[in-house]
């Protein structure tokens, strides 16, 4: 591009190179293997720094002379989103076919390990099949609020749970010979100001609650990569901070992979690399390797920082390169019966007052769009193109029910009408039973914005309770990726939760409620009765730069717990067409911890799965602390009548918290209760485990000097209740860690464009930066619109280098902001024009 480019066959920079060209040959080798550390040493400063930024939007640069592959990301969380002629990291453009497995939100809900580990040898065979070498995903965040619009991305509001998912979902993509990159390292937690915001979490809930499941996934699942996030962690861009990158990541947790930004996430090239960071996307971003070359001449950047990030990247190619020569085998048709399988484990029966099973043969009213024009994925990045995609009125159809129609709202808005309700309260009165599929619309949740409240279209709302006053015997079927208040849930029979349950949802909708399938999903988060109800109230999102994780560590059912609110269905509940009985526990040590075991038996009429969850909770209950954790789990599937023994293991994380004092781990003696569980709320055993110095399978603290065992705090973070998280009382827990406010001038590249637009020049500059972007936004469609909408205004000025606009550009025009009008107007003559004649192209 006309900013200039690193030229590999020469080893210099070429102000008019339109990107890297590569040499012919090969690396240094070592018996067959590529010797990196020789090939590190041999390159030049200017070659090492080329390879840390992408050379497209999706693909890294290769080196053919020294042996060194290109590697092509795709994201991918719960399918793949290859582009080919278009390339994007919101969905705008379309990408090629793929099978869109159940979203995160769903997937969780089966607590099934296996599963999860199949759908994820799946994406990766498409992956291979597409030419893909790292899938950007899974995403392993923590579900801090209902409202978070990327939710359904994520797999749970508890750090176990997503932990052995995410892991899970690494181990089957990785199993293809394709990397998988856990993302967004740490604490992404909201998608307001997602770019900009200041992710303010005190010490004990980031160990406790936001780095378990990532800590988990690197140290089973060995990942490939992990993707940082777009926001700052205590006051530091996640892609620049070293604690993060450096001590916990690789010194701690062991990690040995590549670090890559989020899509766009770069603020500074040096700071980011002499902090642990790798790879910059996407690309091309010619002003990387500019920076960095320069920071090594000047000394600003040890060569032993650049040394690491290019070896990272190496490693990474030659693993791309062995993954090509792994044996695999691409089905796609294979694949939509693992999608199947896949929503009908993960589907959660609400209610039931006995109508389902249906009996197949009565006549069924089916109202809803929903039920033609499923929502059955989520927004934004991982919006993926399906191979297949069913619908529940055709499964229906197809299964040879009676079966009548009525609209009942507008897809896209879901408002509805007089003339749409009276069609829906005659088709349901006329009809032996009622099917309502209703749910969140895409305009209520994606990536980019967090939704405002937790209710759905008031068109959906108003037709449920239109449709039960007209037939009692209605059945609810909800889609959407996250929790909604549910006012009228006492009015119909029965309610049935698919979330967004992927290509083959309509088929798994229909034999669940046919009784061909049974029931057996466990909510992966809590589901509120009212918004009021959850730690952080309407408080979410946090609309200041510095966003405050008052609650720390008293997030989802931890807080329930807590607070003594009563949910309206609790982590961990699914009703079941059978019914289980549970007996005879047993705790036994076995080597690293405990094996927990209970029997389990199908006292029902169906055959079914039954997931049991073990929760620790100590006898007593010393001051700032949850009153009990989630510890394991497992499935059985049992035959009516059949009866199996259950075990499952758990280890020191059962017990430990971190000590604030001594900045460690520690596990306090005591009598802990082991409860066996069908959900967080519904004990159905116990045992107790205690815990005493230099005795069992794990070390164990005696009392530490001073009271509280290292859990001193605000009296509201030992006497929970609602509304209690002040400002005040958060400052004071976090201390000397709580970072201070940032100033909004002098303006710089992370500033958003909102600043921007608060000055005469800058509305001016809004405009220009407006025309160059109006033929990207011609070709969004109306959700990937309304996206950018919420997001346009925190997005900060670097943010348009993702677009192609040379950062010199961005420089440019936070000098004209700043004053210096000359020096950054220059700046834009010199790379503008050139940038504009690409984009043309």
């Amino acid at each position: 591009m006309g900013a200039g480019g690193y030229n590999f066959s020469d080893d210099t920079f070429d102000e008019n190179a339109t990107g890297f060209l590569t040499g012919r040959g090969r690396g240094l080798q070592n018996g067959g293997e590529m010797n990196i550390d020789a090939v590190v040493s041999s390159m030049s400063t200017a070659e090492k720094a080329g390879l840390l930024a992408g050379e497209t939007h999706w693909k890294t640069h290769a080196i053919e002379r020294r042996g060194i592959p290109a590697v092509v990301f795709s994201d991918g969380p719960h399918g793949l989103r290859k582009q080919e002629k278009g390339e994007d990291h919101l969905g705008i453009h379309e990408s090629v076919p793929a099978t869109c497995f159940p979203a995160a939100s769903a997937l969780a809900c089966s607590f099934d390990e296996a599963l999860v580990e199949k759908v994820g040898a799946a994406i990766g065979e498409e992956a291979r099949d597409q030419g893909v070498d790292v899938v950007l995903g899974p995403g392993v965040n923590m579900k801090r609020s209902p409202l978070c619009g990327r939710n359904f991305e994520y797999f749970s509001e508890d750090p176990l749970l997503a932990g052995i998912l995410g892991s899970a979902m690494v181990r089957g993509i990785q199993s293809r010979g394709v990397g998988a990159c856990v993302k967004h390292f740490a604490g992404n937690n909201q998608e307001h100001a997602r770019m900009v915001g200041d992710s303010v979490i005190d010490e004990r809930a980031l160990r406790e609650i936001y780095l378990p499941a990532f800590e988990r996934v690197i140290r089973d699942a060995k990942p490939w990569a992990v993707m940082t996030g777009y926001n700052r962690l205590n006051g530091v861009y996640c892609s620049e901070h070293p604690w993060l990158l450096k001590d916990v990541l690789r010194d701690e947790w062991g990690f040995d992979g590549l670090t890559v930004t989020d899509w766009g996430a770069m603020s500074s090239s040096v700071v980011s690399v002499d902090a642990g960071l790798d790879l910059c996307m996407p690309g091309p971003r010619p002003d990387h390797a500019r920076a960095l070359v320069s920071a090594v001449s000047k000394g600003g950047l040890s060569c032993g920082a650049l040394n690491d990030a290019a070896r990272h990247v190496i490693e990474l190619a030659c693993k791309a390169r062995s993954g090509r020569e792994v044996p695999y085998s691409c089905d796609y048709e294979r694949h939509a019966d693992v999608a199947y399988e896949a929503a009908c484990e993960s589907a959660v029966l609400l209610e039931n007052d006995g109508i389902l099973p249906l009996k197949g043969t009565e006549s069924v009213a089916v109202i809803g769009s929903f039920a033609l024009l499923p929502r059955y994925q989520g927004a934004g990045s991982s919006k993926i193109n399906p191979v297949h995609l069913d619908d529940s009125w055709s499964a229906l159809a197809n299964a040879g029910v009676d079966i009548s129609y009525a609209q009942g709202y507008d897809a896209v808005m879901g408002d509805t009408d007089e003339t749409m309700l009276v069609q829906a309260a005659r088709v349901a009165s006329e009809s032996d039973v009622a099917v309502v599929f209703a749910g969140l619309p895409d305009r209520f949740e994606s990536e980019g914005f967090d939704r405002k409240l937790m209710v759905m279209p008031k068109g959906h709302r108003t037709l449920i309770e239109t449709v039960c006053a007209a037939n009692p015997r209605t059945v609810v079927v909800l889609q959407g990726g996250s929790p909604m208040e549910m006012p009228w849930r006492a009015k119909p029979a029965a309610v049935l939760l698919m979330y967004l349950s992927g290509c083959q949802g309509g088929r798994a909708t229909a034999d669940i409620l046919l009784g061909r399938a049974c029931p057996s999903g466990k909510l992966a988060e809590t589901w509120p009765v009212s918004l009021q109800d959850t730690a952080l109230g309407t408080g979410f999102p946090d609309m200041n730069r510095e966003v405050l994780y008052r609650e720390s560590i008293y997030t989802g059912y931890r807080y329930f717990d807590a607070a003594g609110v009563e949910p309206a269905y609790p982590f961990g509940f699914g009703m079941s067409y059978t019914a289980f009985a549970y007996s005879d526990p047993c705790i036994t040590a076995c080597d690293g911890g405990y094996e927990a075991s209970c029997a389990v038996e199908n006292v029902g009429a169906c055959r079914g799965r039954e997931v049991v969850q073990l929760y620790t909770k100590p006898v007593e209950r010393r001051g700032f602390a949850e009153a009990r954790r989630l510890a394991a789990f497992a499935s059985v599937d049992l035959a009516p009548g059949e009866k199996k023994r259950v075990c499952m293991r758990f280890d020191e994380t059962a017990f430990r918290f971190w000590d604030v004092f001594e900045h460690r781990w520690r596990i306090e003696e005591g009598k802990y209760e082991a409860l066996f569980c069908a959900s967080s709320r519904d004990m159905r055993l116990a045992s107790s485990v205690t815990l005493t110095p230099g005795a069992g399978p794990f070390s164990v603290d005696g009392p530490r000097a001073g009271s509280g065992a290292g859990r001193e705090a605000p009296a509201c973070y030992e006497d929970v209740a609602p509304g209690c998280f002040a400002d005040a009382a958060f400052a004071r827990l976090m201390g000397s860690a709580m970072p201070a406010r940032r100033p909004l001038r002098p303006f710089t590249i992370d500033s958003p464009v909102s600043d921007m637009s608060a000055t005469f020049i800058g509305r001016q500059a809004f405009r220009i930066v407006d025309m160059l972007m109006a033929k990207t936004v011609a070709r969004m469609s109306a959700e990937t619109r309304a996206m950018m909408s919420e997001m346009a205004a925190d997005m900060p000025l670097r943010s348009f280098t993702s677009g192609g606009v040379p950062l010199e550009v961005v420089e440019g025009l936070v000098d004209v902001l700043n004053g210096r009008r000359i020096a950054g107007m220059a700046k834009i003559a010199r790379y503008l024009p050139s940038w504009s004649a690409d984009a043309d192209r």
